[in-house]
């Protein structure tokens, strides 16, 4: 093993044979190295503590598409016993689809395909991210400005398991023309299911009336409220993949947009030529274009039916928004013997508590005075004929009718 260690403090600093990837690790983890080669550094991480383990795989790929098949065939290796939690994470020097790229030369489709493959092989998912999708600029601009996701996190089913609250940034270019990328391991995540939302903004969309005409039949041989019923099913399920398709994530859409504009900005001071002021107008169309859209959700999701037109403040709606699921909020509340608690466990058992009493019975009652307060609706012969047991002759002519 070629790999450099070197004891910084309270971190061991650890570099591969090439001398390009490093790792700083904690003391209170056993380093064991299970690979090591020009493109990755693979190392098993145990913890004595919480008597866990873990193998993190970092990466730093070759731009050439042969010499990366070194690279994935490494990972195969690595995926084929793999039964622990397993990150992998790095530059890989490709993208997985043509939305991670922004100008330069048609994606390479060999390339991408190789990346594909090799992920879905090792059983890995992409972790996804917060911030702008791209993690690269090449730093320059006109028809050179190119833009791409090359760096990222991946994990298998174990590593998701055990962080499922996990967090992944894209952080700033400052001093390289790389994104950082944060790593936020937490184990514990609120889980809500989001239940389906009709966004004003999709009946103006010049395909949404066609959408809706396709997908409001059904099969169904029912009564109007029941066919009415399924076909809301139906057109809630289609609209929600339509719209993804549509439309995307319009948030992360700004993000990006405006990490686009930033870079064109500042080569438009630079060079303020024709060329350049017509490239950075056609993104910031673009960028008015979504935040039209972000407008229009905020302006539904905060109900306010005074809105004016032209007021872009969606901060304003957003704390609207917030400001009302926060009246919504309970702080504390009062337990059966007058007491105020304000603990968020606590509150919940108080609330199981309370209602286990409401409707659970302890006593068994055995007055029923009650119910000579209950007027009587029907005389004693017609109560005996709805309790007797039906003849034959009823029971024959109920069934053949």
């Amino acid at each position: 093993m070629e790999s450099y260690r070197r004891r910084l403090g309270l971190k061991t600093a650890i570099c591969n044979i090439s001398g390009k990837i490093w790792a700083f690790v904690d003391e209170e983890y056993e380093v064991t190295f299970l690979m090591d080669t020009v493109q990755q550094l693979t190392q098993n991480l145990f913890n004595g503590d919480i008597e866990g383990e873990m193998v993190v795989t970092l990466v730093y790929a070759k731009c050439d598409r042969i010499e990366r098949i070194e690279l994935w065939d490494s990972l195969y290796n690595l995926a084929s016993d793999m039964t622990i939690p397993w990150l992998v994470g790095g530059d890989f020097n490709v993208i997985t689809d043509e939305e991670e790229k922004y100008g330069g030369l048609p994606v390479s489709l060999n390339e991408v395909e190789d990346f594909r493959h090799c992920i879905q092989t090792c059983n890995l998912t992409d972790l996804g991210y917060k911030g702008s999708v791209f993690t690269w600029w090449n730093g320059r601009g006109a028809d050179d400005c190119v833009f791409k996701r090359l760096d990222r996190c991946l994990g298998n089913f174990e590593f998701q398991q055990l962080f499922l609250g996990l967090e992944i940034t894209h952080l700033i270019k400052l001093g390289s023309d790389h994104s950082p990328l944060l790593l936020e391991c937490k184990q514990h995540v609120q889980q809500f299911k989001k239940s389906f939302k009709f966004l004003n903004f999709w009946t103006k969309h010049v395909t949404f009336l066609d959408v809706v005409k396709e997908n409001w039949t059904t099969d169904v041989i029912a009564n109007s409220f029941m066919t009415f019923n399924v076909n809301l099913k139906t057109l809630k399920k289609v609209l929600s993949i339509w719209s993804k398709a549509t439309y995307g994530d319009i948030f992360q859409q700004i993000t990006n947009l405006e990490e686009v504009i930033k870079a064109h900005e500042a080569l438009f001071e630079a060079d303020p030529s024709f060329a350049n002021r017509e490239k950075l107008m056609k993104v910031q169309t673009e960028l008015t274009r979504v935040l039209h859209l972000e407008e229009e959700f905020w302006k539904q999701k905060a109900g306010m039916s005074w809105f004016q037109d032209g007021d872009k403040n969606s901060k304003f709606f957003h704390a609207h928004v917030n400001g009302r699921r926060k009246m919504l909020q309970l702080k504390r509340i009062q337990n059966s013997v007058g007491q105020w608690i304000d603990n968020e466990q606590d509150m919940a058992d108080e609330a199981i508590r309370y209602f286990q009493a409401q409707f659970h019975e302890t006593v068994v009652p055995t007055r029923f005075d009650i119910l000579k307060h209950v007027p009587s609706m029907i005389s004693n012969e017609q109560n005996e004929e709805l309790v007797a047991v039906p003849t034959k002759e009823e029971v024959k002519q109920a069934v053949l009718v």
